[in-house]
């Protein structure tokens, strides 16, 4: 059968950083990756704010960045991981840094969408994108979530129009696929979740 015939197109861009948690980018990317070969006009890459030849994430897998970050995206999309690691590389150095919560505000501000998976939320609470809003990420850090301003919600997806989100881990694979069902139809979006042999939670 012949993939559907779509037009909308998605970019992707995923912002790594020193201790992210490998399964919250390349999850996404994956399933943005595979968009493609059923017809869906997707792409992703994965990017960091300063030039690096790679990027160590939290469980030790090295990872080489397309570039940096640049020009237009129609998404933004932040990892988590570290949060609760005190120190060491990972969200909560890289929330306390700034660079990133004022990155992601900067974007939202011209109009493109932003959004994270697991405790890449607690950067973009960072960026002042959360307050008095619905939000989620993972159990570990809903408390937390909800002490920066947040309306936490304990679901696997929070869709706020302009800054999405998923709550933890694997749920970076379902934000995903429902970006691509809104984008491209749940054809597209089904057949990338039967390639992956992910059962579609929303």
């Amino acid at each position: 059968m012949a993939p559907p015939a779509v037009s909308a197109h998605m970019d992707v861009t995923i912002l790594l950083f020193d201790g992210f948690d490998e399964l919250d980018a390349i999850g996404p990317y994956e399933v943005f990756q595979s968009a493609a070969r059923y017809g869906a006009d997707s792409s992703a890459s994965l990017v960091t704010l300063e030039p690096t030849g790679r990027v160590t994430a939290r469980n030790g897998a090295l990872i080489e960045p397309h570039g940096t970050l640049e020009g237009e995206t129609d998404l933004l999309l932040v990892p988590g991981g570290g949060w609760s690691d005190g120190d060491s590389p990972g969200v909560r150095r890289e929330y306390d840094d700034g660079a990133i919560p004022e990155t992601l505000a900067a974007y939202h501000e011209r109009g493109i969408r932003v959004g994270s998976v697991c405790t890449g939320s607690l950067l973009l609470a960072g960026a002042g994108l959360l307050e008095g809003q619905p939000a989620t990420t993972h159990h570990t850090a809903l408390e937390d979530l909800g002490e920066l301003g947040a309306d936490v919600r304990e679901e696997r997806v929070v869709d706020n129009g302009d800054v999405v989100m998923a709550a933890g881990v694997t749920s970076g694979i379902d934000l995903a696929l429902y970006l691509l069902d809104r984008e491209h139809g749940a054809e597209v979006a089904d057949s990338v979740a039967r390639e992956l042999e992910h059962e579609r939670a929303i």
